[in-house]
């Protein structure tokens, strides 16, 4: 399992060796880390080692001591570095180091910054060194001036160059994700000790590329970690499987309460992605109309009548497809809910629920829809707000509402009341579809009737009880990427409709249950990718 921390939390795991006299020997472990990443990409994009040019952006701090140390080691290396230092100082072991190493400097404040801003953007590597995890608000003045301007050399160029981010790119809150523009987008973000919690959330994943861990010393002086993210041996190992002597009951049974006369295809996604992912059996309850489509698209789902208590499932989907007119089924939506059993609750349901809800039920909003409940419960968010803190949003919403929240996006999050966060990113953005979150509805609820008690299955993954919820629905979300991904794949990265992430769904299952064991595979001693 990935874990991330905030910035808090690493600064207090570096604590003790600091307090040791071991400053020196982390931040050298950092730079070495960062130096070996570039060689590294600079040879997986066939480019040469010496030779090339590194143009370091570089702050007063330690971030900025990083990055001279490393572009030390690349000087070393034969490659031409230059630093620009964006501040009247900079660290000055490391400036040492690096003017030893034939490191060329230059000031942001004695050059012209479109000048200097051209020149950095047709460096082969441009390493972003500027603000570390401590810094809050962003970049200002004449430092903002020219990561701007570099940015803006670097859209629409065909050069080979790319970015690299020291921790984390300057602007990104390594706490929460949110964004102080200007930042310059990173093709790969060497961080160390630990992900930070914002490099994997929205909007910071955004600039962050791809993300690989330095590990330097503090690593078993970590304890929670504020956002985890589920890899392939997680998943592999939270998956259901069915008993020798199982049947379709023991597999569990899913209600699915959705579609209306408006959107009938929404239960017909629902029931196509429950099905998929392993569910014993599906039962219907709808209008006639819709639930007529349901058997001709779905003959394997069982299509009743009555009220939700009239059933009998291990678990319910609800709201996928429903409208504030859809009486009959919003009713049964709110006594499927107070029913006790786990409920994933979507779209249509969202609105019609109480406000006070409990962690069995999750809620699985897009960021408009998470900005509508947000302000029914006293706040103020719009699905812009929701959008530049997904972190801090989710987390709200969980909180306020006391249920499991799911936030759907390029990056899914899903929030625990009790605390802990979940990440995932496995998908396409081919996955923006409609139908995409009827499908992930009824992946999560299927998921629930299989695995809804089964406390001892989390327990033994490492999820603790007060997550358990929150895993299912992230190992849901996961799958639903994962899926939506090979279907992409599968046209040679192509569009998808919604019905080609149930479609290929059970071959992903199948694919990754084979896995006998997770965690990051380390590409060398140095350095662990994240994605």
């Amino acid at each position: 399992m990935i874990s991330a921390y905030t910035g808090t939390q690493v600064r207090h795991a570096e604590e003790p060796l600091l307090a040791a006299g071991l400053g020196d020997v982390l931040m050298q472990r950092a730079a070495h880390g960062l130096a070996v990443a570039v060689i590294r990409e600079l040879k997986a994009r066939g480019l040469r080692v010496y030779g090339s040019s590194v143009a370091v952006l570089t702050g007063k701090g330690n971030n900025g001591g990083d990055g001279l140390y490393a572009a030390a080691f690349l000087a070393a290396r034969g490659m031409r570095t230059t630093a620009i230092l964006t501040a009247d100082s900079a660290h000055p072991q490391a400036l040492a180091a690096f003017e030893r190493a034939g490191g060329r400097v230059r000031h942001l404040s004695d050059a012209a910054p479109g000048g200097l801003a051209a020149d950095t953007a047709r460096a082969d590597v441009v390493i972003d060194a500027v603000l570390g995890t401590g810094a809050k608000g962003g970049l200002r003045g004449s430092a903002a001036a020219l990561i701007a301007a570099i940015a803006e050399a670097r859209t629409g160029s065909a050069a080979p160059g790319f970015v690299v981010a020291c921790d984390l790119p300057s602007g990104v809150d390594a706490d929460t994700g949110e964004v102080a523009q200007p930042v310059l987008a990173a093709d790969l973000t060497v961080t160390f000790g630990a992900a930070k919690a914002g490099l994997l959330a929205d909007p910071g994943a955004d600039f962050s590329g791809r993300v690989e861990v330095v590990p330097i010393g503090i690593e078993e002086n970590f304890e929670r970690p504020a956002l985890r993210r589920l890899d392939d041996g997680d998943i592999a190992a939270l998956l259901p499987r069915p008993e020798r002597r199982a049947h379709k009951y023991s597999r569990g049974v899913l209600g699915v309460v959705a579609g209306s006369a408006d959107y009938p295809g929404a239960a017909v996604l629902a029931c196509r992605g429950a099905l998929a992912a392993g569910v014993g059996m599906v039962r219907y309850l709808g209008p006639p109309e819709v639930a007529d489509l349901v058997r001709e698209s779905c003959p394997e789902v069982v299509c009743s009548t009555g009220a939700a208590a009239d059933n009998r499932v291990q678990a319910w989907l609800v709201g996928s497809g429903m409208g504030p007119g859809d009486h009959e089924q919003l009713q049964r939506a709110r006594d499927a809910v107070e029913s006790g059993l786990p409920v994933v609750a979507d779209a249509g349901a969202l609105p019609a629920l109480p406000d006070a809800l409990a962690p069995h039920v999750v809620l699985t909003p897009h960021a408009g829809e998470l900005a509508a409940l947000l302000q029914r419960l006293g706040g103020d968010e719009d699905r812009a707000a929701v959008e530049a803190g997904t972190l801090a949003a989710v987390r709200r919403a969980a909180a306020l509402t006391g249920a499991t929240v799911l936030l759907k996006g390029a990056t899914t999050l899903v929030a625990a009341p009790a605390g802990g966060v979940f990440g995932q990113s496995d998908g396409t953005p081919w996955l923006a579809t409609a139908g995409s979150g009827d499908v992930l509805a009824g992946i999560i609820g299927a998921l629930l009737a299989q695995l809804g008690s089964d406390v001892e299955h989390f327990g033994k993954a490492g999820v603790e009880p007060g997550a358990r919820w929150a895993a299912v629905a992230a190992l849901g979300a996961a799958l639903h990427g994962k899926a939506g991904r090979a279907a992409s794949d599968a046209c040679l990265g192509g569009p998808i409709a919604a019905g080609g992430i149930a479609d290929s769904l059970p071959h992903v299952w199948g694919k990754v249950s084979t896995l006998s064991n997770g965690g990051i595979r380390k590409r060398n001693s140095h350095s662990q990718p994240l994605r």
